[in-house]
């Protein structure tokens, strides 16, 4: 729904399973969702950042999940970096990165239509957000997968005019404090 997040543990969860579901329908994300919960650990990124390659071959075989290598060493690659992150900026590091990248109001388009909408997928922000994350070494955070992230995480809300989400979605961020 994007309601607002800002608990590293479950960011880092949903940076694994946007990135998981780049080039696939979302529903067959969700659909797994409770066994990749399950084999990553409850996406405890300073477990998953110690997995080694046996079990990157475990998790290939396992078809409770999406087994694609790539996909499956970025998530553990990805744990690491959260790790470095926060060794590096303290608790909070990730949110913090991740929502200054928050678009401001003039940025953000007045009203919502379906044609609004559909121009969406990659903005300003999901680029340089992309950008800041690519950096720092993690992968599979291209800037439309950076924008579904911003979405799913509250950073952007982009429900039409008339969803009852919208609402819900924005009386939540605007009593939310951002991480600073």
């Amino acid at each position: 729904m994007g309601m607002p997040v800002v608990d590293e543990k479950r960011l880092f969860e949903k940076i694994t399973l946007e990135g998981f579901q780049s080039g696939l329908s979302w529903i067959t994300i969700l659909r797994k969702r409770d066994r990749f919960r399950e084999v990553f650990k409850g996406f405890d990124f300073e477990k998953v950042a110690r997995f080694t390659d046996k079990d990157v071959d475990r998790l290939v075989q396992d078809a409770g999940i999406i087994r694609h290598r790539g996909k499956i060493q970025s998530a553990i690659n990805n744990a690491q970096k959260v790790c470095d992150l926060i060794d590096a900026h303290g608790a909070g590091a990730l949110a913090r990165l991740v929502w200054a990248h928050e678009p401001t109001a003039k940025q953000r388009p007045a009203k919502i239509t379906p044609e609004v909408a559909s121009t969406l997928g990659q903005t300003e922000q999901s680029q340089a957000l992309s950008k800041a994350l690519l950096k720092l070494g993690f992968k599979f955070v291209g800037p439309t997968t950076m924008y579904a992230l911003m979405q799913s995480m509250g950073v952007v809300n982009d429900h039409l005019e008339g969803c009852s989400h919208r609402a819900q979605v924005e009386k939540a961020r605007a009593s939310f404090t951002r991480p600073s």
